[in-house]
């Protein structure tokens, strides 16, 4: 089973970057002070868009900011000519990931659902609505060649996830990070591959197989460590969402999580979900060498799920301590340096 991955009281084997001696790079600070501009859109786009390009183009970076920092930071990192797109993409998806805890009614979140369903059908129609998410994104299409299927993929699931039910496994929880997370992970590298189109007369695409599996593993990864950071803020709101098939293995009821206990066996059904997530870290990771290298800044999130894993083990899976709900200040660093090595 996954859950002999970690160790427990020794160190994580997750490869984390090192200090190394070279002089700190400070190229991240620089470009987070800066907005993503359209001087690479196609003259279409630009000109469809208008007087308003800079205030659609400042709400999406202003919202991944306050509600989805490390892709937000990630994000920074990508090639100039895709920032801007990867910074709609990401703004879609919190539009989305927020629909949930934001409506009291499934109805009305149904309603919300229905909307970006139709708004997705209307950009690839040339005819977008003017809200600011959706035109950034309209502009990433026409730019980028997106394909329609992954966006109304992560729809149709954060669709399904409106009810709030536990996940009745671990496969249940995969499908749908594979469905959401990995599902934007595709569209970024999309971003990423047909960037040359503006710069040839032809399209370059990079759909490599082993990125694309990659892919999967990290986005299934960034599914399974959103559902454990998550658990404390849903157990304040009297909800659990953690696979029911782990929890029935040690014995631990939603009430257990509830009352924020921390017995030996709660702390066991966070190791093995940890390690689940660890797991697909490694086998993304094993693709390193065969994974064209411009497709790396795509996955630079892998950066911060090692951090949290490294951090729950350190206090020894208890999932509620303080320490897991703490900023990383060190994180920009962090990712600067592991997009200057060229790793992920």
């Amino acid at each position: 089973m996954a859950a002999c991955v970690l160790g427990r009281g020794g160190p994580l084997r997750l490869a984390v970057a090192g200090m190394g001696r070279r002089r700190s790079p400070r190229g991240l600070w620089v470009r987070a002070r800066r907005l993503p501009g359209l001087a690479g859109s196609r003259r279409s786009v630009a000109a469809a868009s208008g007087s308003s390009a800079w205030s659609t183009d400042r709400y999406c970076l202003e919202l991944l900011r306050k509600r989805d920092y490390e892709g937000y930071l990630c994000s920074l990192l990508l090639p100039a000519e895709s920032r801007s797109s990867a910074f709609a993409l990401r703004a879609f998806n919190v539009e989305l990931a927020q629909v949930k805890d934001s409506v009291s009614e499934k109805t009305i979140g149904l309603m919300r659902m229905k909307f970006w369903k139709k708004t997705v059908d209307d950009i690839y129609c040339d005819n977008p609505p003017q809200q600011p998410v959706a035109l950034e994104l309209w502009k990433a299409v026409k730019r980028h060649n997106l394909t329609k299927r992954w966006l109304m993929k992560i729809i149709d699931e954060r669709e399904k996830n409106l009810d709030d039910k536990a996940y009745r496994n671990i496969q249940e929880l995969e499908n749908y990070a594979e469905n959401t997370q990995s599902s934007l992970l595709y569209l970024t590298l999309e971003i990423l591959a047909l960037q040359h189109r503006m710069n040839t007369c032809f399209s370059t695409c990079v759909k490599d197989l082993r990125a694309d599996h990659a892919a999967s593993h990290i986005g299934k990864a960034q599914g399974i460590v959103t559902c454990l950071r998550a658990t404390p803020y849903h157990g304040s709101r009297r909800r659990v969402f953690l696979p029911m098939d782990i929890c029935m293995l040690h014995g631990v009821s939603q009430e257990d999580f509830l009352r924020k206990n921390q017995d030996k066996n709660v702390r066991d059904v966070i190791y093995d979900i940890a390690s689940q997530a660890h797991l697909h870290l490694k086998h993304a990771r094993s693709f390193h060498k065969s994974v064209p290298v411009k497709a790396f800044p795509a996955f630079l999130q892998t950066v911060a799920l090692e951090d949290y894993l490294k951090k729950i083990q350190q206090v020894d899976f208890d999932i509620f301590h303080p320490s897991l709900q703490q900023k990383n200040t060190l994180l920009p660093l962090s990712l600067y340096i592991q997009s200057w090595r060229k790793r992920y």
